[in-house]
């Protein structure tokens, strides 16, 4: 055997491990993430608000269900044809609310807001230099500008919306994400990154206290954990049956639903915001390749609370949705441990949500605004 055969073998030895070595992390990293979610005990609450670890560790959302349990062993499922039962309407918006841009999406509750002023217009060229740092800091930043204080003020999404320079500018650096809060060295990275730039065009900057910052982020942080949950709901089939995925398919685009290329079906409003999702009950997504040919013993219904205004109504959808599922395929709604779920226990589910997203309110976070989809991603 030449070196050149033995060479190749070697290639496709390595290549051949190193695809099973990708696809087993991609399995194993897909059940991690499914029993994150569904990870509780039995006698758990479905919104449990756990108390928030005494270190600075994001708490990740995780689905506690069983609080929408009650044994109903009587429970029947009546069989309902799929014409009078999908409700094939337009998915109904979920209305923002009516708070100015500037006042809640860049307010200095959930950013570290830096105001930079110039006497004369900021050239656009020196704005763009400054503009293309926003990923430098470890967490989304957002400028806004305006050509003089009787304007108001514009947010800058691309180097093309400079208009020729502003005499104000104002960088809003977000405190918190889902991967935590921001650390005391990117904020004084930005600061000073601000400071600098200002002193070169000879303008005035106006940058909060790091220190206290940073404490509001932590604190920002842990009240995030407290309220990010996620509300579930399963529909598993009977007697050990299964679900065909053409079926699944079909209902799911029937009722509003579209399939995307992570395998979720999402169901969205009519400005194209996510109101909740369907997803396998089993490991395996619901990939457009492959879901001719899947069968699954369930399907689950998640809504993501911090991110959908008016979750209450949007809850009821849901519902409605998962108990035209269970009809139309012959299952049964239940939580995680299989136990059939009744109106009075998903009724208790509803207004636990109802008082997460009064208490997000409260703390000028309103639930499904821009600011809660910056915070909550």
């Amino acid at each position: 055997m030449s070196d050149l055969q033995l060479s190749l073998i070697i290639i496709g030895v390595i290549i051949i491990a190193g695809v099973a070595a990708f696809n087993w992390l991609q399995q194993l990293r897909y059940k991690r993430k499914m029993q994150a979610a569904f990870d509780h005990e039995h006698d758990d609450v479905l919104l449990d608000k756990k108390t928030a670890s005494s270190t600075n560790e994001r708490i990740e959302p995780k689905l506690n269900k069983s609080i929408l349990a009650e044994s109903q062993p009587d429970l029947i499922q009546q069989d309902y044809k799929l014409d009078n039962e999908l409700d094939l309407s337009t998915p109904t918006s979920s209305p923002s609310p009516s708070v100015s841009s500037e006042s809640i999406s860049f307010n200095d509750d959930s950013n570290y807001i830096i105001h930079i002023h110039a006497d004369s217009v900021i050239p656009s060229a020196q704005i763009a230099a400054l503009f293309q740092q926003r990923f430098d800091f470890g967490k989304p930043l957002y400028w806004l500008g305006r050509i003089s204080n009787r304007e108001p003020w514009e947010e800058i999404t691309t180097v093309n919306d400079l208009n020729g320079g502003y005499t104000d500018l104002k960088g809003c650096l977000q405190l918190v994400d889902r991967a935590g809060p921001i650390n005391e060295i990117n904020l004084s990275r930005f600061r000073d990154m601000a400071q600098d730039f200002a002193a070169q065009i000879h303008a005035s900057t106006d940058c909060p206290d790091i220190v206290s910052t940073h404490e509001k982020a932590v604190i920002l942080d842990k009240f995030c954990a407290e309220v990010d949950v996620m509300i579930g709901i399963n529909i598993i089939s009977k007697d050990d049956g299964a679900f065909v995925g053409t079926k699944i398919r079909a209902l799911a685009e029937a009722s509003g639903f579209k399939l995307d290329s992570d395998g979720l079906f999402r169901y969205r409003d009519d400005n194209g915001q996510t109101l909740f999702t369907l997803t396998n009950y089993e490991s395996a997504p619901f990939l457009p390749d492959s879901i001719k040919t899947l069968t699954t013993h369930g399907v689950t219904f998640l809504l993501d609370v911090p991110r959908v205004a008016n979750g209450d109504r949007i809850f009821d959808q849901m519902t409605n949705l998962a108990k035209t599922f269970s009809n139309t395929l012959g299952g049964i709604l239940v939580d995680d441990n299989r136990v059939p779920l009744s109106d009075n226990g998903i009724a208790r589910s509803k207004q636990q949500l109802v008082d997460i997203q009064t208490n997000m309110r409260k703390n000028k976070i309103i639930a499904g605004d821009q600011s809660a989809l910056r915070l909550f991603v």
